[in-house]
């Protein structure tokens, strides 16, 4: 058995698929296998991999089921120790399955590692180098639109949640905290493992040895659409409810009430207002009792909540520019 399943969610992505699979085939280290979940293709995908990449495995479904469906789905027909999670639209430098696997098994505390994610089109450009997280209810990506090479960029860095374009997981401590909430469908799903991962006790760590280019919105197209907004806008609203306890979302709702005040200001500019908005209401909607991270018989104790309070501040202070 292989020590790592890298785990690839494919909608249409035909013209990703020769680069990121070729790049798989060049990396240094070869204990894994690949397993390509298929989301309901019109493309040809399934064809052209089965006859162009035999070592691939393949699952597939009849229908788009989601980005989380599909992800699940393939941790669940894996068997390895470590899962590794890759989008599509991405071409791995060859030491980055290695990098991802020696930073992880070093600390037990680790629960993922994130790898160094650059623009396909100019690789001297970061596209996410960790996902951050604060009290205003927003979710970035680090360091994106700086430049690559950049000294904060060369080092590895602790971060609220891995980017799940690329990064590697522990499967035993995905049992503790669940795998994507596939209610989520797409957009956020990582944030939310990471979140889990917080309150459980463990850690996220970029890699910046890890290096691997993205195209970004392989599927969805665009930087911005309605699908996207509103989903995101959703499940931003979800996402709180589920990890915060009732006395937390009271402490931050001023600067949820400011965050999602200026989402909706800049959405409005952007011309996606109204499909902003619809999010939130859909997200309130979202949100039972038995969702709760607390509600699935976990404990938390009150000084992690504390810690992560901490780190919801610094976030403030991160979009602010004061601290990066």
């Amino acid at each position: 058995m292989a020590s790592i399943t890298v785990i690839i969610p494919n909608y249409n992505g035909i013209r990703y698929l020769d680069a990121c699979l070729s790049s798989l085939r060049r990396q240094s280290e070869q204990d894994f296998e690949v397993l390509l979940v298929d989301n309901g293709s019109t493309d040809g995908s399934v064809d052209f991999v089965r006859k162009n990449f035999p070592e691939v495995r393949i699952g597939a479904f009849s229908r788009n089921t989601g980005f989380c469906h599909a992800v699940n789905q393939g941790i669940r027909r894996s068997e390895s120790p470590y899962v590794l999670l890759l989008n599509n639209d991405t071409v791995c430098e060859p030491d980055m399955i290695g990098e991802l696997k020696r930073a992880i098994g070093s600390d037990s505390s680790l629960f993922s590692c994130q790898a160094k994610l650059v623009r396909l089109s100019d690789p001297a450009v970061i596209d996410d180098a960790g996902d951050c997280y604060s009290a205003l209810g927003w979710a970035r990506a680090r360091g994106k639109g700086k430049r690559a090479d950049a000294p904060e960029f060369q080092r590895e860095a602790d971060i609220f949640a891995s980017c799940a374009a690329a990064a590697i997981y522990r499967r035993d401590y995905l049992e503790e905290t669940g795998l994507l909430d596939e209610r989520h469908f797409a957009y956020l799903e990582d944030i939310d493992l990471g979140y889990r991962a917080c309150l459980c006790g463990w850690r996220s760590r970029y890699i910046p040895t890890a290096v691997v280019r993205h195209a970004g919105s392989g599927t969805t197209g665009s930087s911005y659409n309605d699908f996207k907004v509103r989903h995101s806008s959703r499940n931003s609203v979800y996402l709180i409810w589920k990890n915060m306890p009732d006395w937390q979302i009271l402490l931050n709702l001023p600067w949820l009430l400011l965050g999602f005040g200026i989402k909706s200001l800049y959405f409005a500019r952007m011309g996606f207002g109204r499909q902003y908005v619809r999010g939130l209401m859909s997200g309130i909607a979202m949100c039972r009792k038995e969702d709760r991270f607390t509600e699935k018989g976990r404990k938390v104790p009150f000084k992690r909540y504390l810690k992560i309070q901490v780190l919801l501040w610094r976030g403030i202070l991160e979009e602010a520019g004061v601290l990066f």
